[in-house]
């Protein structure tokens, strides 16, 4: 049997009076409502108990005296709180002669009971705290409270609130299996403000299967009572569609809110004046789910001024704009589930989960479905059942299935919201949908714009119609449903045949189009990407793959290697990208007016010899066999030009220093070029890069000033000076890298003009002894070296990053005191300097972040250093023995410990540090000593230390002799508690040639890890140049391994929500380190898990 309401209440306080008087009013009003007269009460709630709570609508807690003091009572609570969060059950609190604040924060008759219990629980704790909580969460929920007065008034004000919400507001089905809802519930709750008396309107949106219908449901349910009436009209766009489709909405909406079989009206018109005369004094909650046109609102819901004070209107829709216009401006956007919520929710509908747990076979399939899914509740539900009860072998064949061809019912409530975009805006989805998924925004425009399209406008529809979103960094991106809805509305444009569809991007269609010569003019864009396995495969191309496609726009080769002449391409491309071009020159036939993106790396090509009008963007990097550039007056409107790597480039075209457009110009490692053209026009140029262009010796001559330069990379290059005129045309210049100028003897006092530096790097500049002075000089004939920018004469004063390791400046430490950057810096390399202790002054820089000191060989002493201060490399400085920090951590003098630390070598310090432990008594337990260390660190640490192996406290150690790679399996316990606990990873590697100066840039990896949680891999993790025998460890909080699997838009939105990522999953975790070994330096791994010691 099902009650309407559940009673609460202590038996000895209010059994014969208060509880029982609210109990006949109750069955008298036909209120089935259960209280406990006829069931015995023992140490633990019975079952009957538990079933009359769960299937109960409403429970009413009857907070008196002594309700604390029986432990039946909180228990019963816990468990009606339990039903509020699973099944939306309502609770409502009565503080029968009890102040909420006594029962809130337990004080009073309520804080004697939990102290009394914490005594005879003190080995279950938990239980009381449990009890605790409970009792907080019911006393902040809304109800009444009598103190003395008119008890038969008291209770009927009850009696009525619950008959209102009994008989006049039926509930509504939410969901079968109600994962998620709540706190997205919670989110609409303080938009809506209920309790307030504006009338309010709030929007619900989200794409199709987000669970926007279902939230819905749920906030209805949960406020209906509150209200004089309420209605719930689903299903809007489809029942507003037939002829009088408004009018019987209309009819709908005033029969639910007053209370009668039905209201007929002629015409919509007239219903909007009923509307507004009949229901404008009254407090209402209404909901409109699934509106999709203006007409619908403002016939329904057209202004604040139709309803009573108090009333609450809420929107569900798929268009933000529609909410926009109607003056919508409280809209939530509804969150996908998150990993673990996925997870419970499909395997809720799948028998093979028993209590609550995921069998193991079944474990690596389930999170493949959830990342299919990608927290989209209706896939989940429609999988979940789709699947339930089948075999392994089945998931798989129907996992496989859907990536080919999807699931028609997911993709018929996908489409609704493509089948309702204009025809211009269609096209602009469809080409997100097969090319431009992940790429930025500005990019993805500047092609679609070139295709004649209206990206600016269009992008902005997608957004709102919920079809895609914006990332912070701005990325465009698409739910995996969402492009598999499209990519399945072009296949059935031709079914059978690939060729006479108007875009390509499975690789067999791809395949069987260029090599049979299927292609017809109905193809719009092309993306080659072959599967993981296929890509060393040759595709060969017939000699007039192209001849028929007459209006291909788009032409992306992502990884195929595509061989053969190529002797035609269409005249209407805006897009050609084509790695591994295998021609010498574009078709002589092709007429490029039209392009505006040109990318073919490492191609054939030897001349670019065509008018590019429209081009805005060439890269050819990796081209060996180009020498000369093109000339670049046919390309007025280029952007960027990438000519990184041809290495056979000895000279760029004259009319490159001309193009008053360009924004950046790569030349890295273009070894045989000699000459640069002189620079006379490139007013919107922000980047120069000519690092490793080693043939290089002159820098190019600047007429007039470059305002728009914030980058130069002259690093790897044979320049001896920077000329002074040329660098103070720099005003704008924010970094400037010299790194590996073995040639550079100085630098010019213009320098200091640059007052909007953030970076410089001079490192390896072994010539350079000193920086200039800065000029004092007044005599105007000098005028041309002083500091003359406003801001007067000050040393870098935004400078945040520098970096002089290698270098052999002198007297670094008297400099350093020169700068004007204190509270800027916080990056600084002085890495082979000749001091014997850290200079003071770099405590100065109270921002620093990351010092480096690498081969430091005759520093002794660090001594205090900023606070801010995460990361310091020390390695190969044999001569230190004590870094202040380290020392006063193991004297419990400071317990904030580095986030990185590389301390390679450093066996003075390592044994001075072992002598202050032994001191302390501190290596007794190992474990407990690093664990000390490691917990102190709430986002990680990476630390590099002179050992021979392993530490031997390592839980799990692999010797890797011959092996390539291992892995390491740990089955967390049931009721793990994941707060405060992480896992370390170590590696030890052995060499035995001296470590050189590394450079920031090396990138040769030594090993390869790949942590998984229940085979779901985070992130990779690698590690690069060590050249010395070394102990490399790695500590990762588990709260940080929960960041690191999440994708980087929603990273941000975790660590403010940081309790909603510690769901313990629905089954039991496997948490397997697997380890790659790349270097035969390697010579061990292990893990640990690091938990507080005892």
């Amino acid at each position: 049997m099902t009650y309407d309401v559940f009673l609460s209440f202590r038996g000895e306080d209010t059994r014969f009076n208060f509880t029982d008087h609210l109990h006949s009013n109750l069955t008298r009003k036909g209120i089935r409502t259960f209280i406990d007269d006829g069931l015995k009460r023992g140490e633990e709630i019975s079952p009957a108990f538990l079933r009359a709570i769960e299937e109960s609508n409403i429970s009413i807690i009857v907070f008196s005296e002594n309700y604390a003091s029986s432990k039946w009572c909180l228990d019963e609570l816990v468990k009606i709180l339990e039903s509020k969060e699973t099944r939306e059950q309502i609770v409502w609190p009565v503080f029968y002669k009890v102040d909420p604040s006594d029962v809130r924060h337990q004080r009073g008759s309520f804080g004697q009971a939990l102290a009394d219990y914490e005594c005879e629980f003190k080995d279950d704790m938990e239980k009381v705290q449990r009890w605790r909580r409970s009792l907080t969460k019911a006393a902040n929920l809304s109800g009444w409270c009598f103190i003395n007065g008119h008890e038969s008034k008291f209770i009927h004000n009850i009696v009525e609130a619950i008959s209102l919400q009994v008989l006049n507001h039926a509930y509504l089905n939410v969901a079968k299996y109600p994962v998620g809802i709540e706190p997205r519930v919670r989110e609409i709750d303080k938009l809506l403000g209920v309790g307030g008396n504006d009338v309010r309107m709030v929007g619900i949106w989200g794409t199709g299967g987000i669970g926007k219908t279902t939230i819905a449901k749920a906030v209805y349910n949960s406020i209906a009572h509150m209200f004089e009436g309420s209605c719930f009209l689903d299903d809007v766009r489809e029942r507003s569609m037939p002829y009088g489709g408004l009018v019987k909405l209309e009819s709908i909406l005033l029969s639910e809110i007053l209370g009668v079989k039905e209201v007929k009206l002629t015409n919509v018109d007239k219903g909007i004046n009923v509307i507004k005369k009949m229901l404008n004094g009254k407090k209402l909650l209404l909901v409109l789910d699934d509106v999709n046109q203006l007409d619908q609102l403002n016939k329904l819901v057209g202004g604040s001024d139709w309803f009573g004070s108090g009333s609450r209107i809420v929107l569900t829709t798929r268009d933000k704009h529609l909410l926009i216009a109607h003056k919508v401006n409280l809209i939530y956007e509804v969150e996908k589930l998150d990993h673990y919520e996925s997870l419970k929710l499909f395997t809720s509908w799948n028998s093979f989960s028993r209590n609550g747990h995921l069998e193991d076979d079944y474990a690596k399939l389930a999170n493949n479905v959830v990342d299919y899914a990608d927290g989209l509740p209706l896939a989940l539900m429609v999988l979940g059942s789709h699947l339930c009860g089948r075999s392994i072998d089945q998931w798989k064949y129907a996992l496989d299935g859907y990536r080919r061809v999807p699931n028609r019912a997911i993709q018929e409530i996908l489409k609704i919201s493509y089948n309702a975009l204009e025809d211009a805006v269609k096209e602009v989805f469809l080409d997100i949908a097969f090319f431009c998924k992940g790429l930025c925004e500005d990019y993805v425009i500047q092609i679609l714009e070139g295709c004649d399209l209206n990206p600016k406008y269009d992008l902005e529809v997608l957004v709102e119609k919920a079809l895609i979103n914006i990332t912070e960094d701005g990325r465009i991106w698409m739910h995996d449903l969402i492009q598999e809805m499209g990519k399945e509305v072009v296949r059935q444009e031709s079914p059978t045949e690939p060729g006479k569809r108007s875009r390509l991007w499975f690789h067999e269609d791809v395949y069987h189009v260029l090599t049979e010569n299927t292609g017809t003019d109905k193809i719009k864009g092309i993306m080659v990407k072959l599967p993981a396995g296929l890509e060393s495969d040759e595709v060969c191309l017939n000699a007039e793959s192209f001849s028929k496609m007459k209006n291909l726009r788009l032409f992306i080769n992502h990884n195929a290697r595509l061989s053969g002449e190529v002797h035609y391409l269409p005249n209407e491309l805006r897009l050609l990208s084509w790695p591994e071009y295998p021609s010498q020159s574009l078709p002589a036939n092709f007429n490029p007016k039209k392009l505006v993106g040109l990318t073919l790396p490492r191609s054939r090509i030897l001349r670019l010899d065509s008018e590019f009008k429209s081009l805005t963007f060439i890269n050819v990097e990796h081209s060996k066999f180009l020498r000369k550039s093109p000339d670049f007056s046919g390309v007025p409107n280029l952007e960027l030009l990438n000519l990184n790597y041809c290495t056979s480039l000895d000279e760029l075209h004259p009319s490159a220093g001309f193009l008053h457009k360009l924004v950046k110009l790569s030349l890295t490692g273009c070894r045989s070029l000699t000459l640069f053209p002189r620079i006379v026009n490139l007013k919107s140029l922000l980047e120069l890069n000519l690092e490793g262009c080693i043939s290089l010796e002159n820098f190019p001559e600047i007429k007039g000033k470059m305002e728009s330069l914030k980058y130069l990379d002259l690093s790897e290059t044979s320049i001896k000076e920077l000329p002074s005129s040329s660098i103070r045309h720099f005003t704008r210049l924010e970094k400037l890298d010299l790194t590996g100028c073995e040639n550079l003897t100085n630098l010019p006092c213009s320098i200091y003009e640059l007052k909007h530096l953030v970076k410089i790097s001079v490192r390896k500049c072994s010539k350079l002894v000193s920086f200039p002075k800065m000029a004092k000089s007044e005599d105007s004939r000098s005028a041309e070296s002083l500091v003359t920018l406003h801001g007067g004469n000050l040393a870098f004063p935004k400078l945040s990053k520098f970096y002089v390791g290698g270098s052999n400046l002198s007297d670094i430490a008297d400099f350093l005191l020169t700068l004007h950057c204190m509270t800027t810096l916080t990056r600084l390399d002085l890495s082979g300097s000749n001091f014997v202790s850290l200079p003071v002054c770099i405590n100065n820089f109270v921002n620093l972040i990351a010092l480096r000191l690498v081969s430091c060989k005759r520093l002794r002493e660090i001594p205090d250093l900023p606070q801010a201060l995460e990361i310091l490399d020390v390695s190969d400085c044999l001569s230190l023995e004590r870094v202040s920090k380290l020392s006063n951590i193991l004297e419990r003098k400071e317990s904030q410990m580095f986030t990185e630390m590389k301390l390679t070598n450093c066996w003075r310090l390592r044994n001075n540090l072992v002598r202050i432990a032994k001191k302390k008594n501190m290596f007794i337990n190992q474990v407990n000593l690093f664990s000390l260390f490691l917990l102190s660190l709430p986002l990680g640490v990476e630390v590099e230390f002179p050992g021979r192996g392993i530490p031997k406290w390592f839980s799990y150690r692999k010797d890797l002799k011959d092996l390539c790679e291992c892995q390491f399996s740990i089955k967390i316990p049931q009721n793990f508690n994941w707060e405060n606990k992480g896992i370390s990873i170590c590696a030890f590697l052995e060499k035995t040639k001296n470590r050189l100066l590394s450079d920031a840039k090396s990138s040769i990896r030594e090993f390869a890890i790949d942590i998984y949680v229940n085979e779901v891999c985070p992130d990779n993790i690698h590690s690069t140049g060590k050249d010395s025998s070394s102990v490399w460890l790695l500590y990762i909080p588990f709260h940080t391994l929960m960041w690191m699997r999440a994708p980087f838009w929603e990273i941000e939105r975790m660590k403010r929500n940081v309790k909603r990522t510690w769901v313990m999953p629905p089954y039991l975790p496997t948490i397997r380190v697997h380890f790659v070994r790349i270097s035969k330096a390697v010579k061990s791994c292990g893990v640990h898990l690091v938990m507080p010691p005892g």
